[in-house]
């Protein structure tokens, strides 16, 4: 692995997504349904990509002709539960304190949840079966996760109650993944926070613990790149926040200290280490705490926001 100036190495790792990344993004969109929720607004959308498939969306806005406001892409978790995508937006899961929705219409920040592939409405093909298609194609499910996430910030951008230089990103587990990814890749992301999975993916692989992470989140070819920490470094210096568990087997603790330092490198570097942080929950493991959920707010509430 050799050192690379920021662009060339978002290059090489776009290159490694395949050729499904970034992608034309998306060709259309459909407003199937509308409620209330609060005095804001609750969208159900229903995007079209290139292939024709559709790709479901809730999305937590203002009412039309209200002063833009800053917005996010929420990434949904994955934790096998294929049946739940972008209904965790407003239902939450298990492993979260709580649905975000509220919180982040409180917070005065619309938020766009994407249904990923092999979860909800798209559950067919599964995981597995989409993961190898797209290997065979020289492609990666990852990179199309990821693509379908950056038209989903097209889509934001261009909204007339969004604030296009105002938007970021939020997930939980494989939603974190994505968070912090998407926030290495696309510069519009002005802030990132990342919950409960951010490790250096070489030192999992060496311990065995690399297996519990589904097969959407495999980039042949990675490791001989760059790590965890370096990729998410792209996102400097723009505001980044990462809440991990030490008990959590996505997080052990020497992998995420690994990462720790080549983010923290990445940020020193370009005299920006104010706009990095960390909430680190000693005693928990996989799962959201109320301190990090009051981390996270006062997170968003700053780099977002205010």
């Amino acid at each position: 692995m050799t050192a690379h100036d920021p662009d060339q190495l978002r290059d090489q790792i776009t290159a490694l997504l395949g050729p499904g990344y970034p992608g034309p993004g998306f060709t259309s969109v459909t407003v199937r349904g509308r409620l209330g929720f609060r005095d804001w607004l609750l969208e159900d959308l229903l995007f079209t990509n290139s292939e024709g498939e559709g790709i479901p969306a809730r999305f937590l806005r203002p009412a039309d002709g209200h002063p833009p406001v800053p917005a996010l892409i929420y990434a949904h978790a994955h934790g096998n539960r294929y049946e739940m995508g972008r209904d965790e937006l407003t239902e939450g899961r298990p492993a979260l304190v709580g649905p975000y929705a509220p919180d982040l219409q409180q917070l005065g920040i619309a938020a766009l949840c994407l249904e990923m592939p092999c979860f909800g409405a798209r559950q067919h093909p599964a995981e597995g079966a989409r993961a190898k298609a797209h290997f065979w194609r020289g492609q990666t499910l990852f990179g199309q996760m990821l693509a379908e996430q950056r038209a989903g910030v097209d889509y934001l951008a261009a909204h007339p109650v969004i604030a296009q230089d105002r938007i970021g990103a939020l997930g939980f587990s494989m939603g974190s993944t994505l968070a912090w990814w998407l926030a290495a890749l696309d510069p519009r992301i002005r802030a990132a926070s990342a919950l409960c999975s951010f490790a250096d993916l070489g030192t999992l692989v060496d311990s065995g613990a690399h297996d519990g992470h589904g097969i959407y989140m495999n980039v042949p070819g990675l490791l001989s790149v760059a790590r965890s920490g370096q990729i998410a470094g792209l996102a400097a210096p723009r505001a980044l926040q990462f809440a991990v568990g030490l008990q959590d087997w996505s997080t052990p603790p020497e992998a995420f200290a690994q990462a720790r330092r080549d983010v923290e490198n990445a940020f020193d570097k370009l005299g920006a280490p104010g706009r990095l942080s960390f909430h680190v929950a000693q005693d928990f493991g996989h799962q959201e705490t109320p301190a990090m959920r009051a981390a996270v707010l006062d997170f968003l509430r700053v780099a977002l926001r205010d």
